[in-house]
Formats: C-alpha cells, structure tokens, sequence
C-alpha cells in the first residue's frame, strides 16, 4: 500500500509559491487589467462595448477548447513517465513568453491581442492543471484540505503584489495612458518568471517513469490511458458526479473572474480610486476564504464546504445584480446618499470569501478522489472539467450580454450555481476516498 505522508515545509511552499506567481495572470491579464484594457480600449466599441466583451469571450473560449483536448492526455503521459515537472515548465515558459508579447496588443490589432490571448491562457490553464496535480503526494488525506487552502491563499497574496505595481506605477486603463499601461503583458511574465522559482527547485517528481513498448507512442499511450479511465470511470462514480459540479460552478466563476472588473467599468461606473480599492478588498478576502475554509473543509468535510461555498456564491450573485438597486433605495426610503460604487465594494468582499473557498475546496476533493499512480491524469480530467466549463460560460455570457446587456446576462449566474448545489448533493466523499485508497492498496488495478 502506498502511504500519504506530509511532505517538508520546503516543498509544500514551493508548491504553493506556484499559485503565488500564477496568480499575476489570473488577476492582471484575465481580471483586472488586461480584459478591461481589451474591451474599452483595444476595440473600444463604445458606448456598451458589446463587440469588445464578445471578442474577449471568444478568446478567451477557444483557448479553454484547446486545453479540454491536450489536458486529460498529458496528464497520462506525465503519470507513465513520471514527467510532471517537464510538463509544467513547458507550460510555465509558453506563458512567460505569451504573456510578455502582449505588449504588442494595440488599437487597431485587435487579432493580435486575441492570438497572444489564446496563447498565453492556454499555457497557463495547462499549468493549473499539472501543478494541481502535485496535490495527492505532499500529504495524507486529512491535510489536503490545508495545503490547498494555503497555496491558494498564498496565490491571492501573490496577486495583490502583482498588482500594486500596475495599479499604482502603470497607472489607469484609458486610451490616454495606453503607452504605460500597455506594460501589464511584460510586468506579468516577469513577476510570473521570477516567483516560481522555488517550485522547480524544491518540489518533487514522484512516481518511477516506464518505458515505451515498442512502437508505441507517448500521445498513443497517453490517449490509450485516457480511454481506460473513462472506461473505468464507473469506479469513481463520485469523482465523475463532482466533475459535473465543478463543470456548472466553474463556468459562473469563470464569468466572475473574467467580467467583475469590466461589470465595474461598464455597469457600476466606479472611480479608479474605487476599482483600487476593491482589488485591494477582493484579494485579502479571497486569501482569508481559501485558508479558512481549508481548516473547515478538514473538520467538516471537503464536500460540505464545497457546498456552503456555493450557497455564498448565490448570495454573492444576487448582491451584485441587485447593487444599483440598493443604492437607489437607501437614498429614496432611507435618505442615505450610498452610491452604487460603494455597495459594489461590500459585495466584493462576498464575492472574494467565496472565490477562494470554492476553487481551493474542489481541488482538495479531486485530490481526495485521486489514486496517488494516476494523479495527473485525474487532475487532467479536473482541468478538463474547469475549461470546459469556461468555454461553454464565457460563450453563454458573451452571446447574452449581446442581447441583454451584461447586468441582465450575469442573472445566468445563478442558475449555474443552483444546478451544481444539486448535482452535488449525489456526491459521497467517503466512498470517493475509499475507492481511491483501495486503488493505491493494490486492491483494484486497471
């Protein structure tokens, strides 16, 4: 039997120094900067900038649609031949280099913000997905809950460092300030560079690397991998069920996470000081909700918290739409002179407990669900799952914003979270980890 054993401290904050500098991407490129700057600027449709949103979703989904066919078979090629950190470094460098070409993105070459998006996303949406994959080896199943909590608490920590820069040396995104804030791309890439540094010097590759048989390929033996655990899939029944989940809630987050800086802009109207602020306010609640909600998730349950941390997102959503409408009705029945930009903040700080509880609890449950041999590949599967869920949302949102106008279109939101509440009450989490224990005993193989 394969025992789960803590890993050193060193390795564990090497692992999570990861999240720590791919964080910077997250937030600059897809969050606060970058998308805000595509959308008003770049194209610059004003006044709805509907072709804006629209493009920045198609990007955005095409890049997801390249992950969900590569993730699932790299991850059974790094489990055969026990080459996740490889793996990870090609992922890690594309998007270094992606990431920094963005500089070159300007008004008028629209299709080369696009193409450098698509690029640059997608090499980094691979590396959530093989670093996650580390996750089932630095420690027994009752500590999983806390690593993943700190690495993605860590992560937002990594973010706001990230950020400070831009916010207050690159200065606002407007078309008056493009030849400073242009430099986001590089800024990124080289934040991004330099902080994961420690994760390829400290965190180690399990696992024994087999030989190919003859005539055999890696892709053949990575898509022949794939296929048996898809075949097999009935046999972790519950890790299949939570996959539906996370596809329904990854696909409202990754509308958050793409459209709230831009909501802000084009709905809400904020000051910059505002937007500041709020970054400030949603990084630090995140981190709390992530390392928090990690020592919970150890004391009631990965899946019970997953499911809380859905109840906060419907709360978070509804808070949201209802932002203008709270402001105008504390001023007309309560004489308080509360503009929706202030609202918006209090509802940040909902929004941010719930991001980082929500993504850190279903990667410690896939972790869970994962025998140690084919981590990677289940993790692969997890990444397919999450970037499918991103195609199908930021097309859904991007078609409907078309239509309705953003503030309408993110009500779609709600429905994406109530469906995987439901869909995970069919999860069992003590027969998900039975299951996966019994695979790494020998008891059952494939």
């Amino acid at each position: 039997m394969t025992t789960r054993t803590r890993a050193p401290a060193r390795e564990i904050l090497g692992w999570a120094m990861f999240d720590f500098a791919n964080s910077s991407y997250t937030l600059l490129i897809i969050t606060v900067v970058f998308g805000d700057l595509f959308t008003r600027v770049i194209v610059g449709d004003a006044p709805d900038y509907r072709l804006g949103n629209l493009l920045w979703s198609l990007a955005l989904a095409v890049s997801y649609l390249m992950v969900v066919i590569a993730s699932p078979v790299a991850g059974a090629i790094m489990d055969y031949r026990a080459s996740r950190k490889r793996f990870l470094f090609a992922s890690y460098a594309l998007t270094v280099v992606t990431t920094a070409m963005l500089y070159w993105a300007a008004p008028g070459y629209a299709w080369i913000g696009m193409v450098l998006l698509i690029l640059s996303n997608f090499a980094f949406a691979l590396g959530e997905s093989f670093i996650a994959s580390f996750l089932p080896g630095l420690g027994p199943p009752e500590d999983l809950g806390k690593i993943s909590g700190f690495g993605w608490a860590l992560g937002y920590i990594g973010g706001m460092v990230a950020a400070l820069f831009v916010l207050f040396v690159l200065g606002e995104v407007s078309a008056e300030n493009f030849a400073r804030i242009r430099w986001v791309g590089p800024w990124t890439a080289l934040f991004f560079l330099v902080a994961a540094i420690p994760t390829f010097l400290w965190v180690r590759e399990r696992g024994t690397p087999r030989p190919l048989p003859p005539g055999a390929s890696l892709v053949g033996i990575g898509v022949s991998r794939v296929r048996q655990t898809l075949a097999h899939l009935r046999q972790h029944r519950d890790l299949a069920v939570l996959l539906i989940a996370v596809f329904f809630s990854m696909s409202g987050i990754s509308i958050v996470i793409t459209y709230a800086f831009i909501y802000g802009a084009q709905v809400i109207g904020w000051d910059a000081s505002v937007r500041t602020l709020m970054f400030v306010l949603v990084q630090l609640t995140a981190a709390a909700g992530a390392f928090g909600f990690g020592y919970i998730q150890d004391r009631i349950g990965a899946l019970r918290t997953y499911i809380l941390t859905l109840a906060m997102w419907i709360l978070a959503i509804l808070l949201i739409y209802l932002t203008p409408s709270i402001a105008e009705l504390a001023h007309d029945r309560l004489g308080l002179d509360w503009q929706a930009q202030y609202v918006f903040l209090v509802v940040g700080c909902v929004a941010g407990a719930s991001l980082g509880a929500c993504q850190s609890t279903t990667r410690t449950l896939v972790g869970l669900f994962s025998p140690l041999s084919r981590s990677a590949e289940m993790f692969g599967f997890w990444g397919l799952s999450m970037k499918l869920a991103g195609v199908f949302g930021l097309l859904a949102i991007g078609l409907l914003q078309a239509v309705f106008g953003l503030r309408q279109a993110l009500l779609f939101c709600l429905a994406l979270f109530a469906v995987a509440m439901l869909v995970a009450r069919h999860v069992d989490e003590s027969r998900g980890r039975a299951v996966a224990q019994a695979h790494d005993a020998g008891l059952k193989e494939w």
